[in-house]
């Protein structure tokens, strides 16, 4: 089980892009860091998935540049373990030893790309600039969720029964009935409703 990773660092660059570096071969991650650093990204390194999982993770986009083959356990469970709690971090693969089952494997379970070593700066640069786009997206998807979430947590029990039977399409007049309220009741409630989740018409509803 992922006991640490999820919690983000507290600090003030945590919303700037990571990009993390997995891989057992301490001369591939310099490699990899010293070319990533180059154009001005934030780079952290693991050793193994372990200590990966141990850490915490950084609170902006983030993308993963793993290594399929390590000690313990491999890029392919990892990737298999980051899916099953439900972290989305896109993941570049990169291998030595790489065969084509392997690679269909990688990119039917999401990853952006799969690189055999030795490859150019200029892929891996590339995967790393889509990767890293794809976790923009999701970041700002999550945030807005998260937005919607707290919108929602706002609203009273009531305001939570009427916001239920507008999304369904019920008229104030049906929604007075259902509740045994008055319909300038029910106009206000839906007022205050449509307002703390910033709704102006049904279909942002």
């Amino acid at each position: 089980m992922i006991d640490h990773v999820g919690t983000p660092h507290p600090d003030l660059g945590a919303m700037e892009p990571v990009v993390v570096v997995v891989d057992d071969d301490e001369s591939v991650r310099d490699a990899i860091g010293r070319l990533l650093r180059s154009i001005g990204l934030r780079v952290e390194m693991h050793a193994s998935a372990q200590s990966f999982l141990q850490a915490e993770l950084p609170a902006g986009p983030t993308c993963l540049v793993l290594d399929i083959r390590m000690p313990g356990q491999s890029g392919l469970d990892l990737q298999a373990e980051l899916a099953r709690e439900d972290i989305r971090i896109p993941i570049i693969f990169i291998t030595g030893h790489g065969d084509v089952p392997m690679t269909v494997k990688a990119l039917k379970a999401g990853a952006v790309d799969f690189l055999t070593k030795p490859f150019r700066d200029q892929d891996l640069l590339d995967a790393v600039a889509a990767a890293l786009d794809r976790a923009s997206r999701q970041h700002a998807e999550e945030e807005r969720l998260s937005d919607l979430r707290a919108s929602y947590e706002a609203l009273t029990p009531r305001e939570k029964q009427i916001m239920k039977l507008v999304a369904s399409g019920a008229m104030n007049k049906q929604i007075a009935h259902e509740l045994g309220v008055t319909e300038i009741t029910v106009k206000i409630h839906r007022g205050n409703m449509m307002r703390k989740m910033e709704a102006k018409t049904l279909p942002d509803l």
